[in-house]
């Protein structure tokens, strides 16, 4: 039987791997943009490990954005995917799109010890919806259902895009001060890499300083090394980032317990598991006590977009 392909494409980077044996293998990672289409950064991919057009009976890319038809523009990047073009070109039986946060969330169901540390204790309750919600190049939120079995559902959505919500004073004037920069505030103008710049500007400018970093990178080195401003703007990011976790518990009522996944907060997880996001993250008024018990953990494994893709293709041929 030929090989499968997996794929997780985000803004910046593309990760394909084989999926053979319901495992990984040959994983590699392409910068978006260094490639005009995804057709020629997996030609690049094959051409790397000697497979021919044709060598691969199905695929399965999860790709940032809402999927539906056969035309697919990706939300953080250049590309575009017209499904038809994209398995002739590669001769590729069959083509699975998902969202790259189905993905996640099925990536979920593989995370093996030593991949995860608790941030909020508590039993999930597996009758429940899980929330899988990450900040990388943008903001990403999914949620998943145990079906039964070894059987799950992932459930997309673009919950990212949701109203920034404003717990306090400070950060209404937040919000005041980026919504004079750009028009609407939404989760992700914060909750991202880009977003963290956006953040660490607006602080500046309430404060009356003047920004000394330009970079995400640059924000979490001073915050690791002790700056004040720098720890500041990475606690109200947890801050913000617990609020929006927790709307979306209260809407899902995911009491199967909470994954945060992405690129963003790894980078600072020890200022993370310090800081208020649990506070804020239950600051519900009278539905406060609701997140009693509701589990939070913060996930480092660095696959789980592709070991996703993976389940959800194994899931499709199986049933299909």
């Amino acid at each position: 039987m030929n090989d499968l392909l997996v794929g997780d494409i985000g803004g910046t980077n593309a990760r394909f791997a084989l999926w053979r044996d319901n495992q990984l293998h040959e994983v590699k990672i392409f910068a978006t943009e260094d490639y005009t289409s995804p057709e020629q950064a997996i030609e690049a991919y094959f051409e790397a490990l000697a497979i021919p057009r044709g060598g691969v009976a199905a695929a399965c890319l999860a790709v940032a954005g809402p999927v539906d038809g056969d035309e697919f523009r990706f939300t953080n990047n250049h590309w575009r995917l017209s499904r038809t073009a994209f398995c002739q070109r590669l001769q590729i039986g069959h083509l699975l799109l998902i969202n790259d946060f189905t993905a996640m969330a099925l990536g979920m169901t593989r995370l093996r010890e030593g991949e995860f540390q608790e941030v909020c204790p508590g039993h999930a309750d597996p009758l429940r919806p899980a929330l899988v919600i990450g900040p990388g190049t943008g903001l990403g939120v999914g949620s998943l259902l145990r079906l039964g079995g070894k059987h799950w559902h992932a459930l997309p959505g673009e919950g990212g895009h949701v109203d920034l919500p404003v717990g306090n004073t400070r950060e209404a004037a937040i919000h005041q001060y980026i919504h004079g920069q750009i028009g609407h505030v939404s989760a992700e103008t914060v909750l991202s890499g880009g977003g963290l710049v956006r953040l660490y500007q607006a602080i500046c400018a309430l404060d009356g300083e003047n920004p000394r970093h330009t970079s995400p990178a640059q924000i979490t080195d001073a915050a690791l090394g002790g700056e004040p401003r720098a720890r500041a703007v990475i606690e109200q990011f947890c801050r913000f980032l617990g609020r929006v976790a927790g709307n979306n518990v209260l809407t899902l009522g995911a009491r199967g317990g909470v994954y945060i996944v992405g690129g963003v907060i790894p980078r600072f997880a020890e200022l993370f598991l310090r800081s208020g996001f649990a506070d804020s993250f239950g600051d519900k008024g009278c539905m406060s006590g609701y997140f009693q018990g509701v589990p939070v953990w913060l996930v480092t494994a660095e696959f789980s977009g592709l070991l996703g893709a993976g389940v959800a293709l194994q899931q499709a041929l199986d049933q299909g």
